[in-house]
């Protein structure tokens, strides 16, 4: 599985939908849409100031995040973005791969 961390920013129709609604309520919905597509949900939480929702997931392959993403940034209520997250192990990993690259004007 593959880690995600996603943010959302609801427009003014999504704020109103969650203040109709509650947060407990639109969280589970939440869950329950990763879920239903083989998705874990490790934490979610609402937020003020740039983001309105953040949290982190478990996902099976990035086919089934973007599609999750595509979907519901379609609806227009909300603007998702969806961050894969590296792992200490990846780094290390990564680390050691040469690459070979020259600087611009260098």
């Amino acid at each position: 599985m593959a880690k995600y961390m996603f943010k959302g920013r609801y427009a003014a129709e999504g704020v109103r939908g969650l203040l109709k609604e509650g947060g407990t309520s639109r969280l589970r919905y939440i869950s329950q849409l990763f879920s239903n597509h083989g998705c874990t949900v490790e934490s979610a939480y609402f937020a003020y100031g740039e983001d309105d929702v953040v949290g982190f997931i478990d996902a099976p392959d990035a086919k089934t995040a973007t599609a999750i993403s595509l979907a519901v940034n379609a609806s227009g209520v909300i603007k998702v973005s969806l961050m894969p997250l590296i792992s200490p192990e990846d780094i290390d990993a990564a680390s050691k791969v040469a690459v070979d690259y020259k600087p611009a004007g260098s």
